[in-house]
């Protein structure tokens, strides 16, 4: 958005702006008003506790028979990207589809402070207030602040107020849950960001994620009121992030640290350290003593930014919800942000049904209708998941552990194969690939594009997780283990943990294990998807941190070792026909950086000399059993 000046007249505004008293005159008009208009749009500058002022933009609707209930968004992207055909008379037309469908709410869009038109500084996810932020406000504050103003000044509203917001604007929902204002009655945190370091946006267990994080941090970090994308040089971004150096020396180099300080964050805090603990929302919202506002936590199962913080949420509020009628978990088969948009596909996967807007309208509406309007008891279930294997969407009472599953473990077998049964080789059984840094396994398929302002469109970063695998399967440096031809389904429901008994010729090292949905080689029912390796689920971990997440250790050289770690959840049935795979790995590049393989006390300064390639293996013994535990769905 371009700077406002200060040039408004009530004269030019058509009567668009009501400027009384709570009404500050603002500096350009955000959209000319209509006489035909079904709606008025205000800006207002919200006062804080400190005395800075927010930028707001509230759409009304006119004609109203009775108060409103007003549904708020606050966000780092700008307030008026909320709205989107802005030149339309109704109300509609003008907001951003992604809410367009909600009818009877006032909405109302803030920028958070120093942000586009709003004043104070912008810390990019701003820690709550203690050791990390010692001023008198964070975003619970002001979410507070923003609301208890909201109520006494917005004319025609019910005295409740919602919350809402994906990815970043998830985390400001949560972050306002951690002291509600009494007028806050409801919360749609969807995709929320919520541990940075253990999941969410910048390191997964350890593995840094510097691609996904340098163009993040310059796109909204460059300039306080747009989003810059970084300028590459290279279509096939695998090539630049190759000879691109450290993070240290990419941050000196592209960087300014006066603008761009969460790059320096982010690698001078490279361990689980009482920054990140700080800022992880979970255990804050786990203690809160704050009485509990209705929340439908919305997750997807293929979020390729925060797949971490939706089932973290929900799981820490759920202790609290005594009655099990107040903490919601909703989970579609969508990318990040997908649930706003159409839903019927991602990528090659094609469902039954648009998935989001069966969400908004059998979920969504009479959620907010209930708990905002006094609307007619909605119908959710505490948990509706949708099934990724039959398309169906399932209800629950709780989660990750549903009723009637059971705890199983599928094993990594010698001669490449996975089943139910331990292995019985004996000592020393295992297979072994060499990693070599120069020559890293991609994330996805090559030619690997930016993540933002790609000129093709993006995709890609959206589909990666659902991209089939055999684009890897059959690498040197990739080990693959299936199972034969399911006879019968077999439905996996909840957390997936990856246990591998593994040893490496280095210090250090990543794993890198997949859960993956084979379809038939010969597939009748859809031709095209014969032979599909469907990634179910997939994660990383830094060997480094294999005794413990806040101090990184190097691991010992030529010693089966085990290695256990989180896979995000899932809900699916394989089919039969359909056969279980594994993947085994130990790099995922760019996405992660590449691990040196030999220790380091910091990732972030390694040196070109200071990477070599490793001899890995995956043991497959009696002794040493690798395995993934499932929660598996009684037959």
């Amino acid at each position: 958005m371009t700077r406002y000046a200060l040039k408004l007249a009530a004269c030019c505004l058509g009567g668009l702006f009501a400027l009384a008293a709570p009404y500050a005159q603002l500096q350009a008009e955000v959209r000319v008003a209509n006489p035909d208009d079904n709606f008025t749009l205000r800006e207002a500058m919200i006062p804080m506790r400190d005395g800075q002022k927010l930028h707001t933009l509230i759409l009304i609707p006119k004609g109203a028979k009775q108060p409103l209930p007003m549904l708020l968004k606050r966000t780092p992207y700008g307030a008026a990207s909320s709205l989107s055909v802005k030149h339309r008379t109704s109300m509609h037309a003008v907001l951003d589809k992604s809410v367009a469908e909600l009818d009877g709410y006032i909405f109302v869009f803030q920028d958070i402070r120093g942000r586009n038109g709003s004043g104070g500084e912008f810390v990019l996810q701003r820690p709550p207030k203690g050791e990390f932020n010692q001023t008198n406000t964070d975003e619970t504050t002001d979410a507070w602040d923003t609301v208890d103003w909201l109520v006494k000044n917005v004319p025609n509203n019910n005295g409740r107020v919602g919350m809402f917001g994906t990815s970043y604007d998830g985390w400001t929902t949560l972050m306002a849950l951690l002291d509600p204002h009494p007028a806050l009655k409801a919360a749609i945190p969807v995709n929320p960001a919520v541990d940075f370091w253990m999941g969410d946006d910048w390191f997964h267990n350890g593995a840094f994620r510097p691609a996904y994080a340098f163009e993040y941090v310059h796109a909204l970090q460059s300039d306080s009121n747009s989003w810059t994308p970084f300028a590459f040089d290279h279509y096939d971004t695998y090539v630049w992030w190759l000879n691109a150096g450290s993070p240290d020396q990419i941050g000196q180099r592209y960087l300014d640290p006066k603008k761009h300080l969460y790059w320096w964050q982010l690698t001078q805090h490279p361990t689980y350290d009482a920054y990140w603990q700080a800022s992880a929302l979970d255990p804050l919202l786990k203690k809160s003593r704050a009485a509990l506002v209705p929340t439908m936590h919305v997750h997807g199962w293929f979020d390729q930014e925060d797949i971490y913080g939706a089932p973290a949420a929900y799981s820490a509020m759920e202790a609290r919800d005594t009655g099990n009628d107040r903490n919601y978990f909703v989970a579609g088969p969508w990318h990040h942000g997908q649930s706003w948009g159409t839903g019927d596909h991602l990528g090659a996967m094609v469902w039954d049904e648009d998935t989001a807007k069966r969400w908004r309208e059998d979920m969504l509406a009479p959620f907010l209708g209930q708990y905002l309007r006094d609307g007619a008891p909605h119908k959710v279930a505490p948990v509706e998941v949708f099934n990724t294997g039959t398309h169906r969407w399932e209800k629950f009472t709780a989660w990750p552990l549903p009723p009637a599953t059971q705890a199983r473990s599928l094993y990594l077998q010698p001669g490449h194969s996975v089943s139910w049964q331990a292995p019985s080789a004996p000592k020393g059984a295992g297979d072994s690939y060499v990693s070599d840094p120069a020559k890293p396994v991609p994330y996805q398929q090559r030619p690997i594009r930016r993540i933002y302002d790609d000129p093709v469109g993006y995709p890609a970063w959206r589909t990666w997780l659902v991209a089939d695998q055999r684009f890897v399967d059959g690498r040197p440096d990739v080990l693959t283990y299936v199972s034969e031809p399911l006879q019968q389904s077999v439905t996996v429901r909840g957390k997936v943990t990856a246990k591998l008994f593994a040893q490496t010729t280095g210090t250090d090292a990543d794993w890198v294990v997949k859960l993956i949905d084979v379809y038939p080689d010969q597939d009748a029912s859809q031709y095209d998807m014969s032979g599909y390796q469907f990634m179910i689920s997939g994660n990383i971990l830094r060997a480094r941190f294999r005794e413990g997440f806040t101090e990184a250790r190097p691991v010992a050289a030529n010693r089966p070792l085990e290695y256990s770690f989180e896979l995000p959840q899932v809900n699916h049935t394989f089919k039969p026909g359909h056969r279980l795979m594994v993947q085994v790995q130990s790099s995922w590049f760019p996405l992660y950086d590449r691990n040196p393989q030999k220790f380091l006390p910091s990732i972030m300064a390694v040196q070109p000399g200071d990477y070599q390639a490793a001899t890995q293996t995956i043991h497959t013994s009696k002794d040493y059993p690798s395995h993934v535990e499932l929660s598996v769905a009684a037959q």
